[in-house]
């Protein structure tokens, strides 16, 4: 019987980073996923990026006058199209750029860890012969 070695989509990788979860985070606040995966500058970028294109996109006449529910809602429609796709891009961005580091940071730490040639699974590098199986690692 066969068992596939890959793992899950959604499962941590050797870091313990869930790629869905900082995209999840990056689509609630902009940078939220980077900090979560501790990727401090690019947080920062991404989050002076999206707050500094609004800021200068949005025209001050759509502000909200009030902080209320219809106000937001009315604000929104009254904002023009292009500018709403040009935020929603660098949006898109942010949660895609933060889903990839995830992966790319689960393959790199896959790479480092040393397995047992016997059994598979990780093992203590000091160690000359696996903690599992105790199997003599060459």
């Amino acid at each position: 019987m066969e068992t596939d070695s890959a793992e899950p989509a959604d499962s941590p990788d050797s870091t313990g980073k869930r790629p869905w979860l900082a995209a999840l985070l990056s689509v609630l606040y902009p940078g939220l996923g980077h900090v979560y995966l501790r990727l401090w500058g690019r947080a920062l970028l991404w989050f002076l990026s999206i707050v500094t294109a609004t800021a200068l996109l949005v025209p001050p006449e759509v502000y909200p006058s009030t902080l209320s529910v219809s106000a937001a809602m009315s604000a929104a429609q009254a904002l023009p199209l292009t500018i709403s796709i040009t935020i929603l891009a660098m949006t898109l961005l942010n949660v895609l750029d933060a889903y990839l580091m995830a992966k790319r940071s689960g393959e790199e730490g896959a790479e480092d860890e040393a397995t047992c040639p016997n059994c598979g699974r990780e093992v203590d590098e000091d160690l000359e012969f696996c903690q599992w199986c105790t199997a003599e690692r060459r």
